[in-house]
């Protein structure tokens, strides 16, 4: 087979197609995935993976599914990244900077590297975002943190133990609650399907073929 390359899953040598994902590499080679895949697009976060390439010592993070394999690539997954997740109440929490002093003071130990924002798997500007939060600007913390995958990545090179995906959780709860307008329709909508207005609509759709769901979804009216 042309264009194959040699690659190490947790220190075996396997032959793969270089066109592969990391992902479809590991199935290719035989193993059978049944936590950490996910969506397989990139967007739930759940395959963050660490690799390095023989010869160079550095040591990257990525998303399986979206990182193709390369030659002499050494690769591990992880179970999760490490991410501390506080417990609080969001109907008490107070909604200025002290909030994040008393749930993640460790942002304040942030030392400005960008580390955080080079290793983002979405391109986001991590290290702005945070600085928003030291400073209790959650809403444009939320709107610079909102396609946050919570794959941790971020977390896994910060120097000073940052929960970078928490505090972004946290800011963008914080805004939708108490900061952003009051939508009322969305009230209005929410009532209707606690009241079972759509049980019906949502059972017959149910039934339908993925191929006529997928049109349903691309042709929806979307509001404007």
């Amino acid at each position: 087979m042309e264009n194959m390359v040699n690659i190490f899953l947790f220190g075996k040598k396997y032959q793969v197609p270089g066109n592969l994902t990391i992902m479809s590499a590991m199935e290719y080679a035989g193993y059978q995935l049944v936590r950490g895949c996910g969506c397989r697009n990139g967007f739930c976060g759940a395959c963050a993976t660490i690799y390095r390439i023989k010869g160079q010592q550095e040591l990257k993070a990525c998303l399986a599914c979206q990182t193709k394999v390369e030659e002499g690539m050494y690769i591990a997954t992880l179970p999760f990244f490490p991410l501390v997740k506080q417990v609080y109440d969001i109907e008490t929490v107070k909604t200025n900077e002290q909030v994040m002093m008393q749930l993640y003071p460790e942002i304040y130990a942030c030392i400005g590297c960008n580390a955080c924002t080079k290793a983002c798997t979405q391109g986001l500007n991590v290290m702005q975002y945070i600085a928003y939060a030291q400073r209790g600007d959650f809403e444009k913390c939320a709107e610079e943190s909102f396609d946050c995958v919570m794959c941790g990545v971020c977390s896994s090179r910060c120097p000073a133990g940052i929960s970078h995906p928490q505090v972004a959780m946290l800011a963008r709860r914080i805004n939708g609650k108490y900061l952003a307008p009051d939508c009322g329709h969305l009230e209005d909508r929410v009532k209707e399907i606690k009241d079972g207005t759509f049980k019906e609509l949502i059972e017959a759709l149910m039934q339908k073929p993925v191929e006529e769901m997928k049109e349903l979804y691309n042709n929806r009216e979307i509001e404007k």
